[in-house]
């Protein structure tokens, strides 16, 4: 019986990415979540600095570590949650010191990545050969050893306790007026985007899930994210809507 049910998925996996089946999720709930620790308190969580052009509305926590205050550089009015800094230079007069929490959030955030890209035996393998604009893709374990592209609307259709995690070796880009949709009850906390790169989301565009990016997050004018912007670098802002997700 396991035989058989091994071949199936293989059949499935193979037209998944021949493109035979972009319309249509394959059944399945995931892999277990990925444990975010105290990072997962936070809207934005950035190393070296937070930008911002003005007037972007974040909602959740915001936080820079272990570079001084002084990069973070939303506005308190901007922030509907706590701002945190390791020292008295954030934004005044809404921002915390709080170093030693950052410190623990910054560690979980490295340990949460390193859990994303250490998952094993993938359900699909460079899929759409790094393109899946235009698919709907099940719950599952993805994984690519170049970029990733979404050109088109892409959607994740699962239930509210299935999981996406996506290992991707390269950048991740989203273009301009591109949406990441949920259907079928999926949530956007159970949705980990371990980015090996950078990892930037075009004008006008929406995106949903944690994202846990080894370097820059760049999002651009007008683009609105259901999720979490974890980096371990910097994190680039112009007029976004930033909402942490639902739990």
């Amino acid at each position: 019986m396991n035989i058989a049910k091994n071949h199936s998925k293989k059949i499935l996996q193979s037209l998944l990415i021949s493109g035979l089946l972009m319309g249509n999720a394959v059944a399945g709930d995931g892999p277990t979540e990925v444990y975010l620790g105290s990072a997962g308190s936070f809207a934005v969580l950035s190393q070296s600095g937070i930008t911002d052009i003005y007037r972007s509305a974040i909602v959740g926590d915001v936080g820079t570590s272990p570079i001084t205050g002084a990069a973070l550089l939303l506005t308190c009015g901007e922030v509907t949650g706590n701002i945190y800094t390791v020292d008295a230079n954030g934004p005044l007069p809404c921002s915390t010191t709080a170093s030693g929490l950052l410190n623990s959030a910054v560690g979980d955030m490295g340990f949460a990545y390193n859990d994303a890209a250490g998952r094993t035996t993938p359900d699909f393998i460079e899929l759409g050969a790094g393109e899946i604009g235009g698919l709907t893709m099940a719950p599952g374990l993805y994984k690519w050893s170049t970029d990733v592209s979404i050109t088109t609307d892409v959607t994740l259709s699962g239930g509210p306790s299935d999981v996406w995690i996506m290992q991707v070796s390269g950048n991740l880009i989203e273009a301009n007026a591109a949406r990441v949709t949920l259907a079928g009850g999926a949530l956007a906390k159970n949705i980990f985007w371990q980015v090996a790169d950078s990892v930037t989301l075009g004008t006008n565009a929406h995106f949903e899930g944690v994202v846990l990016s080894k370097k820059l997050i760049a999002v651009n004018t007008g683009t609105s994210v259901n999720g979490r912007l974890l980096a371990q670098t910097a994190v680039t802002l112009q007029k976004n809507a930033i909402t942490e997700p639902a739990e």
